[in-house]
């Protein structure tokens, strides 16, 4: 994807830099299955193991195989509350349908897949402690979802999300280019252009065994809830223990 001034900035890419971590072996992926009693959606698992286990995505980017892990959703309300998620061995965790964790959002904003039950492949975003309404993408798989997010923030769309913001309302915004050159000169802006105009699928093929840089620690995202483009509110009877 090629680096153009009116491309989406998505956020966390100051973290990832769109580079992504060595690939997961087969041999690795096997054992984290069998460790976990599930199977690994199929897409999700090819991506891991022919491009890379960790770095490059939405958000703050995927998380490492060893770092991921395994959600239930909690139950639906009487009053029609937002649903949380619990981690499989905590106390109050239901039996219901899993989710594994696989991108970082910050705080306890949570990006899953489903591993278990009629949601498998997709990709849903939540919140651990139910502040806001769980969404699941209309992407029928993990590569779909990826892949949108590639063609969102190239053809600077917002999205939510996909934690894209589109030039114009980055223009805009009190943390954006225009209140930040009154402030603020940048004498590294010319050799940050040079680098971001490596396109990322460049640096997803010719980098599957970089580690991703460390920066600076994630921060809290927007709900991404409600009229976001490429998701739908997620079922209630899916899930419940």
């Amino acid at each position: 994807m090629p680096y153009e001034a009116q491309r989406s900035h998505s956020m966390g890419a100051e973290r990832h830099r769109f580079r992504v971590g060595p690939r997961v072996s087969s041999a690795r992926a096997d054992a984290f299955e069998r460790d976990h009693h599930i199977a690994l959606p199929a897409a999700y698992r090819e991506f891991l193991v022919e491009l890379g286990g960790s770095g490059a995505g939405p958000f703050y980017g995927l998380l490492p195989l060893e770092n991921c892990r395994l959600f239930t959703m909690d139950r639906q309300s009487s009053d029609g509350a937002p649903r949380g998620f619990h981690h499989v061995d905590h106390a109050e965790a239901l039996q219901g349908d899993r989710f594994l964790h696989i991108i970082e959002m910050g705080c306890s904003d949570l990006c899953l897949i489903g591993v278990t039950g009629p949601l498998t492949g997709r990709v849903v975003t939540g919140n651990a402690d139910g502040f806001w309404q769980a969404n699941v993408s209309s992407a029928r798989d993990f590569l779909s979802w990826y892949e949108r997010w590639l063609n969102h923030m190239r053809d600077g769309k917002d999205n939510l999300a996909l934690g894209l913001t589109s030039p114009s309302t980055v223009a805009g915004a009190p943390w954006g280019p225009r209140a930040t050159a009154r402030r603020f000169r940048w004498p590294h802006a010319a050799e940050d252009r040079k680098d971001l105009s490596r396109t990322s699928s460049q640096r997803l093929t010719e980098a599957p065994d970089r580690t991703r840089d460390a920066v600076a620690e994630p921060g809290c995202v927007a709900p991404a809830s409600g009229s976001v483009e490429g998701t739908v509110g997620i079922d209630r009877g899916i899930a419940q223990g």
